[in-house]
């Protein structure tokens, strides 16, 4: 299943929380989107891992992603080497995007900045074509590097290269991330209390894009990381 871009993020949530608006207006746009999640989500405060399952499946519909994965990595634990690696370049060569969107290089949690290396170090070496692969369909696949990687941004405050307007976009964003029921702002909830829990947490997601559309003269945006330099052909397309 060859797509446009595909997101992936360390846990189920990290994709609906920094990326669902830019996924809405891709798709909007005519492009097509699929989802990887590296892990379970096993280690988290609240829910389980079958709840949190069930909960990217409604965040996928909601975003309109054409198809979504979990790699079944364990969260926390998870590591940037060959094993998970080769992993990896099988599902990239299996849906073979011109983009990646994936985890922020620097944040809170380490899983994140740790998904960031494991996601380019596995882009790159899905290129190399002496590097053999094998399908869901028993073939082997062929070499496979997306044009380009961008990081959302998460918890941490790190200035993006570029930020796209979701403003047109906001309330399905929030429709995705209000999916994982089990993970955020709650009241009716009777869990334990977690970073991301609570009410001022979820205004904080609120404030982040309000502040990443300022920044480009709008009322809601996402900003994004670029370890390359950008390049334009048109000044015109720059808002």
């Amino acid at each position: 299943m060859k797509v446009d871009v595909l997101a992936i993020g360390a846990h189920p949530d990290d994709i609906e929380m920094t990326c669902s608006g830019t996924i809405l207006s891709l798709v909007a746009q005519g492009k097509t989107v699929a989802g990887v999640d590296l892990t379970r989500g096993e280690l988290g405060t609240r829910g389980t891992p079958e709840i949190r399952l069930q909960e990217s499946a409604e965040g996928s519909r909601l975003m309109k992603l054409v198809a979504r994965e979990n790699m079944g990595f364990r969260d926390g634990f998870f590591r940037n080497d060959e094993e998970h690696q080769m992993a990896l370049i099988a599902v990239i060569r299996h849906f073979q995007p011109a983009i990646v969107l994936t985890n922020t290089p620097d944040d809170r949690h380490p899983d994140h900045g740790r998904a960031a290396q494991l996601v380019n170090d596995s882009c790159f070496y899905a290129g190399l074509r002496q590097i053999k692969t094998v399908g869901k369909d028993g073939q082997a696949q062929d070499a496979w590097r997306p044009g380009y990687v961008y990081h959302y941004i998460q918890d941490r405050f790190l200035q993006p290269d570029f930020v796209v307007d979701i403003t047109p976009y906001w309330e399905g964003k929030l429709a995705a991330i209000r999916a994982y029921k089990s993970q955020f702002f709650n009241p009716d909830s009777t869990e334990p209390e977690s970073y991301i829990s609570s009410k001022v947490f979820f205004d904080f997601l609120r404030a982040r894009a309000e502040d990443h559309g300022h920044m480009i003269g709008v009322q809601y945006g996402e900003g994004f990381i670029s370890k390359r330099m950008l390049g334009v052909t048109d000044l015109f397309a720059l808002c």
